[in-house]
């Protein structure tokens, strides 16, 4: 068996070094573009303009917080000024240690090419440590522009902490558990974002008139819904520029009247800003203290969206704008609604509308309406990204995505998501009707979201900065001082409304690890299953059938092997076309693969077989827009390869194969010495395949001495102009139609989620024809049954 692994071993060094000089030209215009992905340096006047921009896309989440926080701190209203220090104490130093410290000047570092998030961090950890749970990589997808990573001492911490990660897979499967989870309470974020922002902002319209029944607020506050996610298909792209200038004038407007109020009503708020009162608040009535605690959280909802919706502004820029003009404007309008409502005790659940001179009451509310709807579209746009990213990692179901605009890559529309969350968001907000409820769902919802990021980025400390333990132990330990009690405070409201956003997070959670389950088993099937190049080439050119004209493009999840589908199909079919084209889709932990580096194409045995595999490489932010031509773009990958083929003289097929005729004999000889040798003995041993190469080495191979086919030499000129006649003569593609069913020995709960929730996500999705605009005419499904 030593000589099946040496034999093994050359195999490899002489493919992988094909592989190598085919990808050159490749390598040379990957270096060619490596400028475009780094980091820009901005003129000082594009960073503050950069800082304005971020206001309207990051800010608004955040900036709306003013509305409702002092009504859901006090819920039962106030008595004691004490306690309205210690309260807008707290929210003080909130801001300061979580969105300011935490996330400003930090969390914000983590960022892959300007893409933030949950999703975001896990690839960055994926490209670092091999805690990929689909094992569909290979060593050239490291070699791409995008794709950054780090190297390691060997008896460094972080090559510790690498190797910890990859020892188990079910330290691999924690961490993938522990990213669905902030994922999944995101999407709950993306529906009651939108609820409390409009439902408050709404409420301004009562203020003026108290006679007004409650339920004409939360109609008006639903009909503000319908029309915001009614109006998702357009993008934001049209009116993008607005948000700005909105968001802008909703931060200085708050300012002003915070600012005006202190020294209208109560200066000696100010004593706020000494956190020895949050000490005494706590001392004062510790119960109910705690309890205020999950008010004193909306303060700081926006935060994991200033981090998500990052988008391409330069962290300086966020920082800036932050820094400036967001925490300013935040400190004074939260300092004035307190010393507002010292001096009204009794207005404390409207204290922002109340607080808000007469003069300019109805152009704050349009301007406050304005804002909310701000903030909710940059949650919905946050919420599409998640899940085209959770697809792009195989933990969504396929649905269609809708590219709205032309200008930026990250402005999409999921229709599907888009309807459900209208429907979740219009129940939350009709259902509970008031603030106090939904905000306690809200609180419980960002508390889980920033405590998994927190967790994550321990990870990222250790092997992407390199930071020192120290450094990181002193992060996690300030961060969960204040995220824990939160944390807690919020799962006590659970009763009161902190189960909804659990809720919707079980809900898909279960339709995401379900999804990822399934397909990382169909993948791991598919490997197995795979069928030897050894039988491949024992078919001899025609495959043992009528080649007829044309090309075939048969999808198959492997990136190497020929898939179970190809033999089905020969088995099964009397014909196949006279150029075959293995092809491979697959995403990778990068936020785009450029265009120039997304496919990979190589032969696949002789010359006169006419096979060949091409790999198409996707990053989680790249998109099948409908105007693309996926066809073409293979058809001419087609024929640059062959291109590429031809002027390679030193590693030509015929070389090649020649040397793997004398490597099949070694191995043959090999294999009859262990005394398995025969017929029975290459199938038992599944005709050996390895996933490094394509070119497979069996037991007794039916291709020995003279038997193997010799390879035409046929000229390059022959063969472009024979593909050209197949590309003429028709494209077929050719997807496998496959259903998985969970093995008969399997347990109640995997029979279920596999033979039930699956099957019905399956049939829910959109086919792989959809997403690759395959024309329905040229299409050919093979179906196939699957058991996991």
């Amino acid at each position: 068996m030593a000589s099946i692994s040496d034999s093994e071993t050359t195999n490899h060094g002489n493919i992988w070094d094909l592989d190598q000089n085919l990808d050159q030209p490749m390598d040379e215009e990957a270096s060619r573009l490596k400028n475009m992905y780094r980091e820009k340096k901005f003129s000082s006047i594009l960073l503050l303009r950069l800082a304005f921009q971020s206001l309207g896309v990051v800010f608004g989440d955040l900036g709306t917080s003013p509305l409702y926080v002092f009504y859901n701190v006090f819920p039962h209203g106030v008595d004691d000024d004490e306690d309205i220090i210690g309260a807008l104490s707290l929210i003080i130093y909130t801001l300061t240690l979580i969105p300011l410290m935490k996330y400003v000047f930090v969390v914000l570092r983590a960022n892959d090419n300007g893409q933030g998030g949950t999703f975001a961090l896990y690839s960055l950890l994926c490209r670092h440590a091999k805690v990929s749970t689909i094992p569909n990589q290979h060593k050239t997808d490291e070699e791409l522009t995008t794709y950054s990573r780090q190297t390691y001492e060997e008896n460094s911490l972080a090559a510790k902490v690498k190797r910890w990660l990859e020892g188990r897979a079910y330290k691999k499967n924690c961490l993938l558990i522990l990213v669905l989870i902030g994922t999944c309470t995101a999407i709950g974020d993306g529906i009651l974002t939108p609820a409390i922002s409009v439902l408050s902002a709404s409420g301004g319209i009562r203020v003026q008139n108290q006679k007004m029944s409650t339920d004409v607020v939360v109609v008006v506050a639903v009909i503000i819904l319908i029309g915001l996610f009614s109006m998702q298909h357009y993008g934001t792209d049209k009116v993008g520029w607005l948000f700005a200038p909105i968001v802008l004038l909703w931060f200085i407007l708050i300012g002003t009247i915070g600012a005006l109020n202190i020294h209208k009503y109560n200066s000696s708020v100010l004593k706020a800003y000494n956190p020895v009162y949050i000490y005494r608040y706590f001392q004062r009535g510790k119960s109910k203290s705690w309890t205020s605690l999950g008010g004193i959280m909306l303060s700081i909802t926006g935060t994991e969206a200033l981090f998500a919706d990052l988008c391409h502004f330069p962290v300086l820029a966020i920082q800036i704008a932050f820094t400036l003009v967001v925490f300013p404007c935040l400190l004074l309008a939260y300092t004035g609604q307190a010393a507002y409502i010292i001096c009204n005790k009794d207005h404390v659940v409207d204290a922002f509308y109340r607080s808000i001179p007469d003069a300019i009451y109805w152009p704050v509310f349009i301007i406050a309406t304005l804002a909310a709807i701000v903030a909710s579209q940059a949650t919905i746009s946050a919420t599409y990204s998640i899940i085209k990213q959770a697809h792009a990692l195989g933990c969504f179901p396929r649905v269609s995505v809708v590219h709205t605009s032309k200008k930026f890559l990250g402005q999409i529309y999921i229709p599907d998501i888009n309807w459900v969350l209208m429907i979740l968001c219009i129940a939350v907000t009709a259902g509970f009707k008031n603030q106090s409820q939904i905000g306690n769902a809200y609180g419980t919802a960002v508390v889980i979201v920033m405590l998994v990021t927190t967790f994550l980025m321990v990870p990222i400390m250790l092997l992407v900065w390199k930071s020192h333990w120290i450094l990181v132990v002193t992060f996690i330990v300030l961060s969960l001082m204040v995220e824990l009690p939160y944390f807690t405070a919020c799962i006590n409201k659970v009763d009161q409304g902190g189960w909804v956003p659990l809720v919707v997070a079980i809900a898909f959670f279960i339709i995401m690890y379900v999804w990822h389950f399934c397909t990382v088993k169909r993948y791991e099937f598919e490997m197995h299953s795979k069928v030897s190049m050894a039988w491949i080439l024992g078919l001899g050119p025609s495959l043992g059938l009528v080649r007829v004209p044309g090309i075939g493009f048969v999808y198959t999840e492997l990136a190497s092997g020929v898939p179970l589908i190809f033999s089905h199909f020969v088995t099964n079919l009397p014909a196949i076309h006279s150029v075959v084209v293995f092809v491979c889709v697959k995403y990778l932990p990068v936020y785009t693969v450029p265009v120039e580096e997304r496919f990979i194409m190589k032969r696949i045995g002789p010359k006169n077989f006419h096979m060949f595999r091409c790999v198409a490489r996707y990053g989680y932010k790249d998109i099948h827009k409908k105007d693309d031509d996926f066809e073409k773009m293979l058809l001419d990958r087609l024929l640059i390869f062959v291109r590429l083929e031809s002027m390679m003289d030193d590693y030509s097929d015929s070389e090649d194969f020649t040397m793997m005729e004398d490597k099949t004999e070694r191995s043959s000889n090999a294999l009859l010495l262990t005394g398995k040798a025969g017929s029975n003995t290459m199938c038992s041993t599944g005709d050996l395949s390895y996933s490094s190469q394509d070119s497979i080495v069996p037991a007794k191979s039916p291709l020995r001495g003279n038997s193997l086919t010799r390879y035409s030499t046929q000229t390059f000129g022959d063969e472009l102009e024979f593909l050209n006649r197949c590309k003429d003569a028709g494209v077929v593609h050719i997807l496998g139609n496959t259903i998985v069913h969970a093995r008969p020995d399997s347990g109640i709960i995997k029979k279920v989620a596999v033979n039930y929730v699956y099957a019905f996500l399956r049939k829910a999705c959109r086919e792989n024809s959809v997403i690759f605009n395959v024309p329905h005419e040229s299409l050919l499904n093979v179906g196939q049954i699957y058991y996991i």
